[in-house]
């Protein structure tokens, strides 16, 4: 019995070893492994990038939604540049294209 507790006190570490170097770089380097990490980094890199950008996006829209809220002049700006719109008091030219 003491012969058998000798035994596996010696052999069980080195098998632990064993099964470690060859196992580790075998799950390393599989499919699942790094090659996944690497790929799963790229993609939440590109998830950040376009949520920082989406945020800069909301953030323009609410100055914008703000502006237009709270000052009269952006709306009429608004208002003459995309619908055409004009004053009453105000004449228009129309001028034909020139060739």
């Amino acid at each position: 019995m003491r012969r058998l507790t000798l035994a596996i006190e010696r052999v069980l570490p080195v098998g632990i070893l064993v099964v470690a170097v060859i196992g580790v770089p075998v799950m390393i380097l599989s499919p699942e492994g790094l090659p996944r990490l690497r790929g799963l980094e790229r993609e939440l890199e590109q998830v950040e990038e376009e949520s920082a950008e989406l945020r800069r996006e909301i953030d323009a829209l609410r100055g914008r939604v703000e502006r237009l809220r709270d000052d009269p002049t952006a709306v009429e700006r608004i208002a003459r540049d995309n619908l055409g719109l004009v004053r009453q008091t105000e004449v228009v030219f129309q001028f034909p294209a020139s060739r």
